[in-house]
């Protein structure tokens, strides 16, 4: 037989209330003091109470669900990211539902249409490398859906946003290496436009010139986010009649597969060519040489965004906020020249 579903109306049974204030006192709302709230909350763990959603949501509109909205799930950043977004949104009782782009713009496009207010509650998203319009998020903040972006951003669009500080790492791992001796330092680096490429690109812009370091055109390569494009960008450096004695790729996938080019071409890595890359992914210490890369806190990235994407939901007006969290330097065998 089937065990009894413990309700409201049996704890406010149990403890001799109405069911609208133990129904209030689960929903935090102001017009409950603490020590009810409190009574009611042990109450409903002593009888290990779950709130019915499918029930709830017919009440309050509302689906207890999260969507996330990204390019991949097969690498270490995103699913890491997804793991901290998991530990909040359990917590406060939401469900999540992945939608994958496969850095598609046209797919991240298709997917959004599709969403409606009855699906879900609010959207975490990181955007396509191809996204080049912000039309269909702002029809899904009009439609009453709270945005937040993590990672890759939106930044025409006026809601909570949380980054790594790119910036800042970039600029440690171009220092890094120009302390190391290096002098003729190439960036490959992802598509024009995402604000995080950017803002790599204007770290490693400033170190070159904070060191008086030359800036040369065919040293900056814009491509993909993959270890092919890093392989590709590489041996177009190496087609460079000024060949550089190091490079800066703007993820570890990339990094990797220029490291793997050099090794095709006998070219010691290190010594005569130093590489740096920005992830700290698992690869970076299992390939030899260990990469020296940017550690990204993506675990608190996806923590982050989801507790913002709550206040979103709970506070009609909450104001918008931007975080940007500290990296750091993790230095290995890449960058050693002896």
């Amino acid at each position: 037989m089937k065990p009894h579903a413990v309700t409201i109306k049996d704890i406010a049974k149990e403890l001799n209330i109405s069911v609208a204030t133990v129904s209030r006192a689960l929903r935090d709302t102001y017009d409950v003091n603490q020590e009810t709230r409190q009574l009611v909350l042990n109450k409903a763990l002593e009888m290990n109470y779950k709130p019915n959603y499918n029930a709830i949501g017919l009440v309050t509109n509302s689906s207890h669900n999260i969507g996330i909205v990204l390019p991949a799930v097969v690498n270490y950043y995103f699913s890491t990211v997804i793991s901290g977004i998991q530990e909040v949104a359990y917590k406060n009782g939401y469900n999540i539902v992945l939608y994958v782009t496969n850095d598609s713009a046209e797919r991240e496009r298709d997917i959004l249409h599709d969403i409606s207010p009855g699906n879900i509650d609010g959207l975490l998203l990181c955007v396509s490398s191809e996204s080049d319009q912000d039309e269909h998020f702002t029809k899904i903040i009009n439609m009453g859906i709270p945005i937040v972006f993590f990672d890759r951003v939106a930044s025409n669009i006026d809601t909570s946003k949380v980054m790594q500080d790119d910036f800042n790492g970039a600029y440690a791992a171009v220092d890094h290496l120009i302390k190391n001796g290096y002098k003729k330092i190439a960036h490959i680096t992802g598509p024009p436009g995402l604000l995080f490429t950017e803002r790599r690109m204007e770290g490693y812009l400033l170190a070159l010139k904070e060191h008086n370091f030359p800036v040369k055109k065919e040293w900056i390569i814009h491509s993909g986010f993959t270890q092919n494009c890093g392989t590709a960008d590489m041996m177009q450096l190496l087609k460079c009649k000024e060949k550089p004695d190091a490079v800066f790729a703007v993820n570890d996938r990339k990094a990797i597969g220029a490291m793997l080019t050099l090794k095709k071409k006998n070219i010691k890595i290190g010594k005569q060519i130093g590489i740096v890359g920005f992830t700290n992914d698992p690869m970076s210490e299992i390939i030899s040489p260990t990469l020296t890369t940017v550690e990204e806190p993506a675990k608190e990235i996806g923590r982050r965004s989801c507790e913002l994407l709550m206040k979103h939901i709970f506070k009609k007006y909450f104001i918008a906020e931007e975080v940007i969290l500290p990296t750091k330097l993790i230095v290995r065998e890449s960058t050693q020249r002896l």
